[in-house]
Order: structure tokens, then C-alpha cells, then sequence
């Protein structure tokens, strides 16, 4: 029986992708394991994965359409001896029921596109849809058959040679798509936030000439994020000053003794570890809103914003508490790296309960970040700018100072509780040897 390969939710918001690339073409014969084709999703491009063997009978989706939905068939796998055009005339499923046919390679954290039985336990059995027929035409248990595919999954091959043991009736497993897979609510103006029409903006410039750019996936999601956050999340924002020179000088020398070693700490990987540190110290700022409940995490997972053509990613460094500054920078410059060729992995840039947003770099001397939902707060870090200051001792000397605004949900947390933490993030900073503690 022929099986539809459906374009997979390769992240938990994803609704649509691009078909970047077919790595095989009509008439193939896949194994399980073979990479089928590249997908882009809203932030990344990622390899799809066969986990059945079968013929490539029909490719219904060219190489480079943008826009494809989640569970739209975009292939057809025959089985031995089947017809292509048989295949493509009676379809395996509808594409809401049809379980898809192949998995994201690169993203083990990621909830794989696979179809899913329903055990008896409430757990779900992952397994082809090939290897389910077989296994009802076999009277076969799932449950019973161990899965040697991606993720455990059951395969032709599992089922072929496995023999019919205490069998559940067939009534008992029902094929379901798994949630992570089904399509989105449907939202207006295909995700987008409503605003004023684009009929409207082109009649208004229709006498002024302009380049109309086309929304990519990644930029759609950046508007839909950003306006829903600022439209649902309470925003508030705190500001403090912060003197670098005890930082900056304690940087210098970290960096001579660690030139042999080839690591050169950033400032960056300073405010990275200050903030992981003060998420210890300030547990109940630890926390993410959960819509109705709030999650407060233990370890403290960072994330930090990465500019990269047509919007950004936020990937995270989890545990960064625990985390030489050292290892902070090695991780961190890969993540870097990797985001500007979106070659993240979902679990890479998912998660986090707080983020850094730094334009410090590119001369910005203070400004306020919108909250990445569902984090509780985000710091916005400025450019370090020698001004005159009060000493301590009363005196009027020349510091470098660096200005940081802290936003915050107002659900998650309030303003005193807000202070304290900034509190935290500054007194590192300034006393940067307790960071090697």
C-alpha cells in the first residue's frame, strides 16, 4: 500500500515550511535512515529523515515551494510492486489523519513526525504506517515489538518477522497523529497580526517608487511573536548603571593568561555568567508563564539574541550556572556560528526563562527589549561609555559605564523582586572575581 510522506511540524510553532531541497528523486529506492530532502522551517533548515523503506513514486511538491502546511503530502513512498499512478489516483489518507511517513534527523530533543498508536497503558507506540498494516494483517501487538527505527520507531522490518503473540483487537489501536504534528489554529492574515490591509499601504505609496519585499517564515514568526507580546504581556522596565573598570580590567589579564589556550572572554561572557548567577541567587525570578500557572526553573538557562539576516534567534545555554566563563565563550561562539547559517536544532534556541539582548557593540548606549514569550524577563545591555562619575570617595573621577535596562512581565514578576535580581546582575559585574567561584 502506497504511504503518503507529509511535511512535518519539525518544531512545536511550527505551521508551514519551505521544501529547500529533494535529495532523491522519482524512481529511487530509500531505506530507512536515508535523508529524503531539506526542509527551512521559521528559523532553521533541517534534513528529513525515511524511516520506511519503499520506492519513490511521486515527488508532489517541488523543490523551493515556500509555504507548505504541516500535513500537506509532499511525496508518495510505494510499497514493492506497486504503480505510481495508482498511487497518486487513491491516496493512502487524508492528510489531517495520515500519519507522516519520515523524521527530522538533526533534532533528538525535537518531538519526532512520526505515527503513534495508543497502548492500553495510555501510552503511545510510535510506528509506520506500513509497519501498522502489516501488524493488522499479522494480528500483531504493538506494544509487544520493540522499534529499531529513528527514535525507537517500529519498521517494516520489525513487524515482518515477529510472530503473533497475546493480540489486542484491532478496535484497540487507533492510528492518531501526534499533537506536535497537528496544524495550528488557523490566524488572520495567514499568522500575521492584523494591522492596517496591504491594499490600503500601496495605494497610500502607489505614486512613490518602492521594492515590495516578501515576508520569509522567519520574519513572520518575528512580527507574530513580537506583536502578541507586547499586546498580551504587561511590560515594565528597570534601569541601572554599572562600572566596567574592575571588569574590564580583570578581563585583560584573564585573557593574557588564557592567550596560550587560544580563549579570548568577551565582555558578553561576563553578563552571560553574571545573569546565570544571579537566576541562582534570585530564584523566584527564575520563572516562565505558563498561561494559567508559572513555571520556575532550577537551573538557569540563559538565552541570548542573535542578529542574523532577516531576524534572529535566541539560542540558550542550559545549566550556564555551572559553566566555566571559558566554556560559556566556546559554546556561545558556536551557537553564534550556527544560528547565522540556521543550523540550530529547535532544543538549541526553545526554552530558557530569561534572555540578553546586547547592542552594545554597535554603539547603542541604552534601549528596551520586548520579552521573548513565554521568559519572564529580558535584560537589554548598552555600550560601555567613559563618563565622569562620583567616586567613593567623593571625588570626581572618569569610570566606564555601562547602562542596562531590565524588562519584566509584570505577571511573573514584580518590581521589587525585579530590583533585587538586577541587583545581583550588577554586583558580579562589578566584583567579577567572585565569578570564578
Amino acid at each position: 500500500m502506497a504511504t503518503e510522506i507529509l511535511m512535518p511540524a519539525l518544531s512545536p510553532t511550527m505551521e508551514e515550511g519551505t521544501l529547500a531541497k529533494w535529495l532523491v528523486k522519482e524512481g529511487d529506492v530509500v531505506k530507512s535512515g536515508q535523508i529524503l530532502a531539506e526542509i527551512e522551517t521559521d528559523k532553521a533548515t533541517m534534513e528529513f529523515e525515511a524511516v520506511d523503506e519503499g520506492t519513490v513514486g511521486k515527488i508532489l511538491i517541488a523543490e523551493g515551494t515556500a509555504g507548505v502546511k504541516v500535513n500537506t503530502p509532499i511525496a508518495v513512498l510505494l510499497d514493492e510492486g506497486e504503480d505510481a499512478s495508482a498511487a497518486v489516483a487513491k491516496p493512502a489518507a487524508a492528510p489531517a489523519a495520515a500519519p507522516a511517513a519520515a523524521v527530522a534527523a538533526p533534532a533528538p530533543a525535537a518531538a519526532p513526525a512520526t505515527a503513534s498508536v495508543a497502548a492500553s497503558g495510555g501510552a503511545r507506540v510510535f510506528a509506520s504506517p506500513l509497519a501498522r498494516r502489516i501488524a493488522k494483517e499479522k494480528g500483531l501487538d504493538l506494544t509487544a515489538v520493540k522499534g529499531s527505527g529513528p527514535h525507537g520507531r517500529i519498521v517494516r522490518a520489525d513487524v515482518e518477522g515477529a510472530q503473533p503473540g497475546a493480540a489486542k483487537p484491532v478496535a484497540a489501536v487507533v492510528a492518531e497523529a501526534p499533537k506536535a504534528a497537528a496544524p495550528a489554529p488557523a490566524k488572520p492574515a495567514g499568522g500575521m497580526p492584523t494591522g492596517m490591509a496591504a491594499e490600503t499601504v500601496l495605494k497610500m505609496y502607489a505614486d512613490r517608487p518602492f521594492e515590495e519585499v516578501a515576508l520569509d517564515g522567519m520574519r513572520r514568526t518575528v512580527a507574530a511573536r513580537l506583536t502578541e507580546a507586547k499586546q498580551t504581556i504587561p511590560h515594565f522596565y528597570l534601569r541601572r548603571d554599572v562600572k566596567l573598570d574592575a571588569l574590564m580590567a580583570f578581563r585583560e589579564t584573564l585573557n593574557k593568561q588564557l592567550e596560550g589556550r587560544g580563549v579570548k572572554l568577551s565582555v558578553n561572557d561576563f553578563i552571560i555568567k553574571a545573569c546565570a548567577m544571579a537566576l541562582q541567587a534570585v530564584p523566584a525570578a527564575n520563572t516562565v508563564w505558563a498561561g494559567d500557572r508559572m513555571l520556575r526553573l532550577k537551573p538557569s538557562d540563559v538565552a541570548v539574541a542573535v542578529a542574523v539576516e532577516g531576524g534572529l534567534f535566541t539560542p540558550v545555554l542550559r545549566d550556564a550556572e555551572k559553566k566555566s566563563l571559558s566554556a560559556l565563550s566556546a559554546e556561545m561562539k558556536d551557537l553564534a556560528t550556527r544560528a547565522k547559517t540556521k543550523k540550530l536544532a529547535p532544543h538549541e534556541y526553545q526554552g530558557g526563562s530569561f534572555a540578553i539582548s546586547n547592542l552594545g557593540m554597535m554603539g547603542i548606549e541604552n534601549f528596551d527589549a520586548v520579552i521573548n514569550p513565554p521568559h519572564g524577563s529580558i535584560l537589554a545591555v548598552g555600550a560601555g561609555i567613559k563618563k565622569p562619575v562620583v567616586m567613593a570617595d567623593g571625588t570626581i573621577g572618569v569610570a566606564t559605564v555601562m547602562s542596562m535596562t531590565l524588562s519584566v512581565d509584570h505577571r511573573v514578576i514584580d518590581g521589587a523582586l525585579g530590583a533585587e535580581f538586577l541587583k545581583a546582575v550588577i554586583e558580579a559585574l562589578e566584583n567579577p572575581m567572585v565569578m570564578l567561584a
